[in-house]
Order: structure tokens, then C-alpha cells, then sequence
């Protein structure tokens, strides 16, 4: 396991992480009531499929029991000229149970957006839906929703969220006077969302500042099994999470693919960490993420057989203990860099 220049073990100790995953697992969080405007909104959706086909943990506050794998709006779904494809991983997701679907509106300038919402115009109540704007005032931000929105073809979505976080500076711009949290506030005021969130894969110092500011109802952070080698968001944003009962979503697992044995580096890769082949399964990916008190994991999928591939590893999911967590972690620090690439290293 790393250790911190002072020689002492990460600020997170085994022995009291493992406490906290196995409370999380166990749904500890109570269910705290949402705001009055979002009771005005539909019942929370509910996905026939879900309790038989995954297992599912407590969504945080939000009262929501999410399926362990949900499925990410990037990869085939973003995609240009792949619609086909696109949309059968979307119906067959909710097929197979997954109760968690999670876009954004710059993901593919809006087609996973569009291509999503031609799937939740017949089947909206079956998943919790997450989209996310990048936009830090507020009327750009309000104006994006409504695209939004208008996109999905839905009229509310289950959470909201700020889109990639990743310098302090763009936490002052979303709490400054006409910043986007005024639109956050407002849209849920007006029952446009269900809950809202915070997302961020660069720094988890900066969503830890975001989180101080106001009481987000989820965070989607990167994780995966070489996150203790650098800017840990396991060791300095987790806690505070799980601390504040927030809804954690998991991302950037297999770090698109970088992580894995079946990763082909490109030619002109280096060496410390910074190029080569991965280390780990798909299983081992998947499983060492859903060890930690998470909530659920996204993954984008490129195509239905992949889909399932992910859907059959979160139904069959057996924690790691704390050896085998560590063990893997040290398998991944050759190539944490290559694994860890949307940190930011400077």
C-alpha cells in the first residue's frame, strides 16, 4: 500500500475503510426526506426487472435502491452514425435490470442525450435518469436543462448534476452571484429535478470544496484500483462522502480500458507508469470498485455483448477483503498513470 511522505499509512486506515464499506453495503444510510417541491414530482422510478436480476445498495438520501452496475452515456452512445447499436444497449440495459442511466449534454454534443431520450419516451419510469451541464452561470445552466430536458423527452430528470469539477476556481464560479448553483436550487424548486449532484474526476480536493458548500444528494467520482498512487479520491474525498450520506457513483473503473490486460498501449508509450499493457481483469476492474461503499458503478458500453459482460459481473459481485484490495493496487502502480489519466498531475 502507498504510503504518505511522513512514513504513516494513507490518511484512510484499512482496517476503518473496511468498516465503513461493509456498513455501506448493508444500506445503512437512513432515508432522509427530499425537499417539498421534488414530493410533487412522480413516484421514483422502478425498474420490474431490478430486484430479481442485480443486487442493489441505498442511492444515499435520495431513498432510491440502485442496481450495483448502471450504465454510462458515453462509448457507442455518444457515437455518431451508430444509432442502431446505440439504442439496443439502451433497451437491453433495461432488459436485463440496470435502474441507473447517466448522461450529460456535451457528451457527443448531444446524441447520447437525443439517442437516450428516444428510449425514455416509452420506458422514462423504469430508470433513475442523470444528466449533467457544464455550464457555471446560471441562465447558461437553466438554458441547458431545458435542452436537456427537451432531449430526453422527459420533463423532470432524477438528478442533476455539475459536470466535472476540476479547479477550485470553477467552485467560486458555480457559488458566485449568478452562478449555476442559483439554477440548481431554482430548477429543483420547480420540480425539474429530483435531486441534485456534483461531479469531478481531476481533483477530489476540489469536490470536497464543492461538497462544503452545499448539501449535494450524490457525487460521481473516478475510482479504480490505482487511485491510492496519486491524488487518492478513496483516501480524501470518500469519507467526506460517506459522512455527508451522499449517493456515491463510481466511474472511470476500467479507465477505458487502460487498466486492463487487454489494453494495447500505442506504439510510442513510455515507461514509470506512464505506457504499457494493463494488469488487471474486467472482473478484477469491476469487483475492487464495488468493494468500496459505493453506491453503484457506470460504465459506458460499446456494444450489447459488453453490456452483459457487465451487467452478469455486478450480479455476481463477492467483495475483495483488505489484502485483496491492496494486492491489486500494487499490481496497478506500472501503470497508474496511463490508469489514472483524467487526474490532474500538476
Amino acid at each position: 500500500m502507498r504510503k504518505d511522505k511522513d512514513g504513516e499509512s494513507a490518511a484512510l486506515e484499512r482496517r476503518d475503510f473496511l468498516k465503513l464499506t461493509t456498513a455501506a453495503t448493508a444500506g445503512f444510510f437512513a432515508h432522509s426526506a427530499l425537499p417539498d417541491a421534488a414530493r410533487a414530482l412522480p413516484d421514483l422510478p422502478a425498474n420490474p426487472v431490478t430486484p430479481d436480476a442485480l443486487p442493489t445498495r441505498n442511492l444515499g438520501r435520495t431513498g432510491y435502491r440502485v442496481g450495483l452496475f448502471s450504465l454510462g452515456g458515453q462509448a457507442a452512445i455518444e457515437q455518431p452514425g451508430n444509432e442502431e447499436v446505440a439504442l439496443a444497449i439502451v433497451e437491453r440495459a433495461l432488459d436485463l435490470g440496470v435502474n441507473y442511466i447517466d448522461t450529460a449534454a456535451m457528451y457527443g454534443a448531444g446524441l447520447s442525450q437525443r439517442t437516450i431520450g428516444q428510449v425514455m419516451k416509452r420506458r422514462r419510469r423504469e430508470t433513475f435518469l442523470a444528466t449533467k451541464t457544464r455550464d457555471r452561470t446560471r441562465d447558461g445552466a437553466l438554458r441547458q436543462l431545458e435542452d436537456s430536458l427537451r432531449s430526453l423527452q422527459t420533463d423532470h430528470v432524477d438528478i442533476w448534476q455539475a459536470h466535472n469539477l476540476s479547479r477550485l476556481d470553477e467552485v467560486e464560479q458555480l457559488f458566485a452571484p449568478g452562478g449555476a448553483i442559483e439554477a440548481f436550487t431554482q430548477a429543483r424548486e420547480q420540480g425539474l429535478v429530483r435531486c441534485l449532484g456534483v461531479t469531478g474526476h481531476a481533483d477530489p480536493a476540489v469536490l470536497a470544496e464543492a461538497i462544503r458548500r452545499f448539501p449535494f444528494d450524490t457525487i460521481l467520482m473516478a475510482l479504480n484500483a490505482a487511485d491510492r498512487h496519486h491524488k487518492s479520491f478513496i483516501e480524501h474525498l470518500l469519507p467526506i462522502a460517506l459522512e455527508n450520506q451522499m449517493g456515491i457513483i463510481g466511474m472511470k473503473v476500467p479507465a477505458r480500458g487502460r487498466i486492463l490486460s487487454s489494453w494495447t498501449p500505442p506504439a510510442e508509450s513510455g515507461s514509470s507508469g506512464e505506457g504499457g499493457p494493463g494488469v488487471l481483469t474486467m472482473r478484477e476492474a469491476v469487483h475492487y470498485v464495488l468493494s468500496l461503499p459505493v453506491s453503484t458503478i457506470i460504465i459506458g458500453c460499446d456494444s450489447v455483448a459488453q453490456l452483459e459482460e457487465n451487467v452478469e459481473l455486478a450480479r455476481t459481485f463477492t467483495p475483495f477483503n483488505g489484502t485483496q484490495l491492496a494486492a491489486l493496487e500494487e499490481r496497478t502502480a506500472p501503470i497508474h498513470r496511463q490508469a489514472l489519466f483524467f487526474h490532474r498531475w500538476s
